[in-house]
């Protein structure tokens, strides 16, 4: 294997790492974003869509000369199998094709999991956003309950204290604050209902995000199993060519 194809050989191994560390249930995409936050993450962003396109180029060149590799080998497989050549150099043939299969698979998996890794990224970061806009929501609305609660206990003084106290004077005074706190309760539940319906579409954007970031996990597991039924039947190829 050469230098390239071996580079190119770790980089999917290295993917297929981070994508599954990535994956795990148990660190929760608050700790990524965090992790995300780090300094040294902040000075490599700057040069993180250079960097993201540089490689996506790479990857499509490498793997279009795979494919003409393929295509080269698999025509020149045909007629050397068709005029019956000496064995020595229909099995050179044979392990061309073999290496530029392999080659095709390294690169085509490599581009698809560098996207996987890309958007998979980016769903962590909405989840984590997500996940604190609907915690400072909580908040808000805990706030606005007990603020709510508050008048309504004053309120209910009030009205007490007025049926106390007889004197004309005294009742409309009350009454004027009993009307001032019941526009003061009025306006506090309508920020309470406000504040519920923005927690509300918080919790269906979460749910939208847990849903993609549940689908691309299937893609990738499905995506695993074909990488690993193709490894099979490559060193099935290998097996056979020893013998």
């Amino acid at each position: 294997m050469t230098f390239q194809w071996t580079a190119v050989a770790a980089f999917l191994y290295g993917e297929m790492g981070v994508v599954i560390l990535l994956c795990l249930p148990f660190i929760s995409p608050l700790r990524w974003q965090k992790i995300f936050m780090f300094p040294l993450w902040s000075k490599l962003a700057v040069f993180w869509n250079k960097m993201f396109l540089t490689i996506i180029v790479l990857l499509i060149v490498l793997f279009f000369d795979a494919i003409r590799e393929v295509r080269k080998y698999s025509s020149i497989h045909v007629n050397e199998k068709a005029v019956n050549v000496n064995t020595n150099a229909f099995d050179h043939i044979q392990l061309k094709l073999f290496r530029s299969q392999r080659n095709l698979y390294l690169s085509g998996f490599s581009l698809f999991l560098w996207l996987v890794l890309r958007r998979t990224v980016t769903l962590i970061t909405q989840l984590a956003k997500g996940m604190t806009s609907h915690a400072a929501l909580e908040m808000q609305v805990n706030d606005a309950t007990e603020a709510a609660k508050k008048y309504m206990a004053e309120n209910e003084r009030l009205q007490e204290a007025l049926c106390e106290k007889g004197s004309s004077r005294k009742k409309e005074s009350v009454e004027a604050t009993e009307e001032r706190l019941k526009k003061e309760v009025e306006h506090l539940k309508a920020e309470l209902q406000k504040t519920s319906n923005a927690l509300h579409k918080a919790n269906n954007e979460v749910s939208t995000v847990k849903k993609q970031c549940g689908g691309l996990k299937r893609d990738y597991d499905h995506l695993m199993k074909e990488y690993e039924r193709l490894q099979d039947s490559l060193n099935e190829a290998e097996d056979k060519k020893d013998l």
